[in-house]
């Protein structure tokens, strides 16, 4: 897994670049020290992770992550500020860490990436109202709707969350939302379609499907309230 760090600062840039040498599997084949610098080389160099400070001279970390568009590769942030991280998940990155970053949490975000990573080669067939047939590498399994807990986007691709594993597909959430019978699923957020049969509890900004938080925005809050029966 090949990683491009950008931080204009070079201490923080030496810690994370210690910390990705703990990791056989991670390779930081690049560091920069603005944004620009690092959007010029991934035009010519494709990578699969940036690792990426917000706060820079110039471009900021956020500026480059919308200007790469299709091109992004999988987004870590790492910043010593906690405020942007709303903003920053809006644009479906990977993980946030907040400086200073330990090895433990440093370690959990690269294997979220990684499991993107490792999933991003499966593909989906739609086969009936009942279930899906999703290629998990070699191999194409029958993935049953109800047991697809929620379907989360992430740039080009959807991640369909189970209990026991997740299935990034390159699909859009417009296709699933359009797929998926609409008596079993519900969109209640641009980037969250839910299975109703999953949903724990509900509350004014969201709703919890086992310990995952799933926001509910103002203009899907109505029809959520009145397939819920919430009186």
């Amino acid at each position: 897994m090949q990683a491009l760090l950008v931080d204009d600062n070079r201490i923080a840039r030496s810690i994370l670049i210690h910390m990705a040498s703990d990791l056989k599997d991670l390779e930081i084949v690049c560091e920069c020290s603005n944004a620009l610098e690092a959007y010029q080389y991934m035009m010519e160099h494709p990578v699969d992770v940036l690792l990426l400070d917000i706060e820079m001279p110039g471009m900021n970390g956020l500026e480059l992550t919308r200007n790469l568009g299709e091109k992004s590769p999988l987004i870590i942030f790492t910043t010593f500020r906690k405020e942007y991280a709303v903003e920053a998940f809006e644009l479906n990155v990977v993980d946030y860490l907040v400086k200073p970053i330990t090895l433990p949490r440093f370690t959990q975000a690269i294997d979220k990436a990684r499991d993107i990573l490792e999933s991003q080669k499966e593909q989906i067939q739609w086969a009936s109202d009942e279930f899906i047939f999703v290629r998990d590498s070699n191999i194409v399994r029958r993935l049953q709707l109800k047991n697809i807990l929620y379907a989360e986007a992430m740039g080009d691709y959807v991640k369909l969350h189970t209990p026991e594993k997740m299935y990034a597909i390159h699909t859009t959430m417009r296709a699933v939302e359009n797929r998926f019978p609409a008596e079993q699923f519900l969109r209640v957020h641009r980037s969250y379609i839910v299975n109703l049969s999953s949903i724990d509890t509900f509350q004014d900004g969201g709703l919890y499907i086992g310990k995952k938080f799933i926001p509910v925005t103002d203009s899907y809050r109505k029809q959520v309230n009145s397939r819920l029966n919430v009186l």
